[in-house]
């Protein structure tokens, strides 16, 4: 009875995972190998020492990443490229205050704290990389 009873709890558990890898894996962003290490003891970096404040560099990603502090434990990265449309000259996001907006003029506009869009169309939220913090150094990874 109990090894039936095993039985079903795992093919219940293995029909409620779902295949949906495509939904999840968005077709216009490319999966790009990095480690970004940001020393939050430099000046370049002292806003992420402050809840709210971010910090945008246009030297890794696609077309740059952006890094915010939510509360000291929390950082967010997100990759600035508009996650709804192929990557052409205008699909960069520019970020002003918390907010990323795509230079295509196509209204998307996303917030950099949680990677939702926030206005326009498309189903992708923000590409989010890794974030991991060890002492004073933010290693931002995908």
């Amino acid at each position: 009875m109990k090894r039936s009873l095993l039985c079903i709890a795992l093919s219940l558990m293995f029909m409620g995972c779902s295949g949906d890898d495509e939904i999840r894996n968005n077709p216009y962003l490319p999966n790009l190998n990095f480690t970004l290490r940001l020393d939050l003891s430099l000046p370049e970096y002292n806003n992420l020492n402050f809840p709210g404040n971010s910090y945008t560099t246009y030297n890794y990603g696609i077309n740059g990443i952006v890094v915010y502090n939510l509360n000291n434990d929390q950082y967010m990265a997100f990759e600035l490229t508009d996650p709804n449309h192929v990557i052409q000259e205008c699909s960069w996001l520019e970020v002003t205050r918390t907010e990323a907006k795509c230079s295509c003029n196509d209204g998307n506009k996303y917030t950099i704290i949680t990677g939702q869009r926030l206005e326009g169309q498309g189903e992708y939220s923000l590409k989010p990389y890794r974030v991991r913090r060890a002492g004073n150094v933010l290693e931002i990874t995908n």
